[in-house]
């Protein structure tokens, strides 16, 4: 038995709280509310996962201390926004070759950094590794099936974690990819504000392929440039993690993309997905990064002008349909 500490008590911490506890392991699951702590050890629910069933065995505090003491991994579980704060707020609890997997999905505005990196700043002395790919809390929390791959910086720490988290309906396959999964993971969030604008403009099914499609070849050209490899995006951080975050309402990227689209401001949004929308908070990082690396990527820019500069999400999708020709695949020669 494994014990585990998952710090971040929303939907996706809790659910992979939830399934540790049936594999077996000994959880402990940290909300940063005493309040919001206490609700849930007292009700055995998540208010965002009405259908989960939080066993007795889980325990849940809001004394960061307790979440991380003796523990042999740490699950780092809060949005991407905060977790460099709290990270921070680990780092004297945090003995030298802990294990922490980050399972958040983002890059960092102000640094550009992914968010291992992130961490390895605050915490020097751990060994990061990052667990990603299409997983749905609400899925997870309710043991359908499941695929994610895990990455990290040695092949021993990838295997304990692949370990900890496979069971019957979690498969988990390892990579030494970690620029990549992070990178897939984060930008896919982008291309599925896309997809939900599109959405909420009234196109089809077409549309939403389309932006699949060439969404992933934006992703895989900015990933290469930062060193991920292309195997990596079209694997389940990539263009798996990509089809089910534009094609889900359980994704909050998509249904803030959908109210967008149907006319409301991107503030109004993201109140009314009531969640914490991480492709907003990635688009500005994507579009600085695809600029930094000369990487064409239009449909980032398209989603950028839209949340911020105003400009109309029709006239985003007649700028698309309407730029220059171009060849799908420069790699191809003609005979």
């Amino acid at each position: 038995m494994m014990r585990i500490g998952v710090i971040g008590s929303g939907t996706w911490g809790t659910a992979l709280a939830v399934l540790l506890i049936h594999n077996g392991e000994a959880v402990t699951l940290w909300s940063a509310f005493e309040k919001e702590a206490q609700q849930i050890r007292e009700s055995r629910r998540h208010p965002n996962l009405p259908d989960a069933e939080i066993p007795n065995s889980l325990e849940i505090t809001a004394d960061l201390e307790k979440a991380m003491e003796g523990k042999d991994i740490l699950v780092l579980a809060v949005p991407s926004i905060y977790v460099r704060e709290t990270a921070r707020k680990m780092a004297p609890f945090c003995r030298k070759g802990q294990i922490v997997v980050n399972v958040a999905k983002g890059i960092e505005e102000e640094s550009l950094k992914v968010l291992s990196q992130v961490i390895e700043e605050e915490l020097p002395e751990a060994d990061i590794a990052v667990l990603s790919g299409p997983s749905h809390a609400e899925e997870v929390s309710r043991f359908l099936p499941t695929t994610c791959v895990v990455g990290a910086h040695s092949r021993e720490t990838a295997e304990t974690v692949q370990k900890v988290f496979m069971s019957q309906v979690f498969r988990v396959y390892t990579s030494p990819d970690m620029m990549g999964i992070e990178l897939g993971a984060a930008l896919k969030n982008v291309i599925a504000l896309a997809a939900g604008i599109a959405d909420g403009l009234g196109y089809g099914d077409n549309t939403k392929a389309a932006l699949i499609t060439r969404g992933i070849a934006e992703i895989s050209r900015l990933g290469t440039a930062m060193g991920g490899k292309p195997q990596t995006f079209a694997g389940l951080s990539g263009i798996g993690d990509l089809i089910v975050t534009c094609a889900s309402m359980h994704s909050r990227n998509r249904r803030a993309g959908i109210l967008i689209g149907k006319g409301y401001t991107m503030e109004a949004a993201m109140k009314e997905v009531k969640m914490v929308v991480e492709g907003v908070y990635s688009a500005k990082a994507a579009r600085t990064l695809a600029r930094k690396y000369q990487v064409p990527m239009p449909i980032v820019e398209q989603v950028n002008e839209v949340l911020f500069e105003g400009k109309a999400a029709g006239d985003a999708v007649q700028d698309l349909m309407l730029r220059d020709r171009q060849i799908e695949n420069r790699d191809l020669e003609w005979e």
